[in-house]
């Protein structure tokens, strides 16, 4: 039997092709904390412990996949997204970086008050309404999406984390029915703004497995979600409520301008912890 400390090689070794070092050591730590559902810290004490046949197993099965370049949240069927273990595959968006950072801009801005109204567009694997109803004092929480599938994973983490989310599925573009007009104090989301001539400069990897309609938009009206979500921001917000997006870095001032022309009385841009423009909050 192999020691973890040899797993961890072998499998930085066998991935190396598919995802170069420093994301190898990062992936095969990931992928050993998974399948010995051990930390971190309790794996580094524990070098020299030998796997067991099953535990190989599940290691060598991991290793196949990654080696083709599934993303390694798929291979486990978990990601962390601010503070959470969310259930994710290929019908959802693995949870991003960016978007924890849009779900920190909403909870220090509410933090204290309670009793709060939430909808999130395009929900997805429902990473943001979970984790506001998490760390916010709220009274009703939604997360609309058309995809199906995508539901049912949201639905899944909402029952393993026990806590209450409204799923709603529609099409964003049509009117959005079961929330009273002016009713709610936040409205947040990451809809699809990759444009499509832009999958040249997308990793291989994501466009293989990642869900296209959660992604991409026309080259020809990169805006459309923000414009029809601006307009459901205008009817369903109280006066005072916020909406937030994450967008797509080419599109600050014009999703701002969108937002103003909407009918909210102020909005900006916020930038990412890599000083990119990646979120526009607005106020009714």
């Amino acid at each position: 039997m192999a020691t973890i400390q040899q797993t961890a090689q072998y499998i930085r070794e066998s991935i190396q092709v598919a995802y170069p070092e420093p994301e190898a050591g990062a992936i095969a730590q990931l992928v050993l904390e998974h399948v010995l559902q051990k930390s971190r810290m309790q794996l580094s004490l524990a070098q020299q412990e030998e796997l067991n046949t099953e535990q190989e197993a599940q290691v060598q099965q991991a290793v196949e996949r990654l080696k083709k370049q599934e993303p390694v949240q798929y291979v486990l069927g978990t990601a962390h997204f601010y503070g959470l273990d969310l259930q994710v595959d290929e019908r959802v968006l693995i949870p991003r970086p960016e978007t924890e950072e849009l779900v920190d801009l909403v909870v220090r801005e509410h933090r204290g008050r309670n009793g709060l109204q939430v909808l999130d567009i395009c929900t997805g694997s429902g990473c943001i309404p979970l984790a506001i109803a998490a760390n916010l004092e709220v009274g009703k929480v939604y997360g609309l999406e058309l995809s199906e599938g995508a539901l049912q994973v949201a639905r899944t983490n909402a029952r393993q984390l026990k806590l209450p989310v409204a799923w709603l599925q529609q099409d964003v573009f049509e009117p959005v029915l079961g929330i009273a007009p002016h009713s709610l104090d936040i409205i947040t989301s990451n809809p699809p703004y990759v444009k499509e001539q832009e999958k040249a400069l997308m990793r291989a990897n994501v466009l293989a497995y990642e869900p296209h309609l959660a992604l991409f938009v026309p080259d020809e009206d990169p805006l459309k979600y923000y414009k029809r979500i601006a307009e459901i921001g205008a009817e369903l917000l109280k006066k005072g409520g916020r909406l937030y997006f994450e967008i797509n870095e080419q599109y600050g001032e014009e999703v701002r301008s969108t937002l103003l022309q909407a009918g909210f009385t102020q909005a900006q841009v916020v930038q990412d912890l890599f000083g990119k423009d990646r979120i526009v909050t607005g106020e009714l």
